[in-house]
């Protein structure tokens, strides 16, 4: 009789210990995936938002704005080749999206390129930014472009951005931070006035491309209106 009752008691207790352990065990919907996606991308967990969203886009083909979330991952991930593969693609059908959000795509895609020394490639995608981006920001993109042209030899057109970015620089963004770019580019318009066959070895080195990652970072979280993200259709197609 005890052992008959020790048993009742001891599968009571499996079963209890099952059935508090199955809601745990259950494979999140994708539905859900995406919420928690769009959640790590809105506080700026980018390496985690790209697991799901890479995961979701290998089972569905996502909408574009949903791809474009998902290159803004691969360039925090430092995987230029892919942030350029997936903008290169999607960026024609972003012109739905707020100029300032388009910005953003266009300028880490032009950054990719440049990282990977594409930079006749890099180039459109920063004049594309600079259409639709705000006035304190277009001295970085001047600055980007200006080494694009001296990569490529072109030391004439170089000293051209390099000096609209110091004056953008001077007019929009003469602060503090941004002291050691400006004097930095200060030397390089003097050299390139001075002499169109400036020796390399007397160009300051560009700084660390982290730096320019981490200044985007802030623009992403905030300049990505993602209140009407449900008004769209998530998914364009299923395989």
């Amino acid at each position: 009789m005890r052992r008959a009752l020790f048993a009742v008691i001891v599968i009571g207790m499996c079963l209890s210990l099952l059935s508090w352990r199955a809601p745990h065990d259950e494979k999140p919907s994708d539905s859900e995936l995406l919420g928690k996606a769009i959640e790590y991308f809105q506080s700026g967990k980018f390496h985690e938002a790209l697991l799901l969203f890479d995961k979701l886009d290998k089972h569905y083909k996502l909408n574009p704005r949903f791809r474009a979330f998902l290159a803004v991952c691969y360039y925090y991930d430092w995987d230029d080749e892919k942030t350029c593969e997936l903008l290169d693609s999607i960026i024609p059908q972003l012109e739905p999206f707020a100029p300032h959000e388009r910005s953003i795509y266009y300028y880490i895609n032009a950054e990719s390129h440049f990282n990977l020394k594409q930079y006749e490639e890099a180039v459109p995608y920063y004049e594309q930014a600079l259409n639709v981006c705000y006035n304190n920001e277009k001295p970085d993109a001047f600055y980007r472009m200006g080494y694009c042209y001296l990569f490529n030899g072109d030391t004439l057109t170089a000293y051209d951005y390099m000096s609209s970015a110091l004056a953008y620089y001077q007019q929009f963004r003469n602060r503090e931070a941004d002291q050691p770019r400006m004097a930095q580019i200060e030397k390089m318009v003097r050299g390139l006035q001075s002499d169109a066959g400036v020796l390399w070895a007397t160009l300051p080195p560009i700084e660390e491309q982290q730096a320019t990652r981490d200044t985007l970072r802030s623009r992403i979280i905030d300049d990505i209106d993602l209140s009407d993200i449900y008004e769209h259709t998530i998914i364009v197609s299923e395989e």
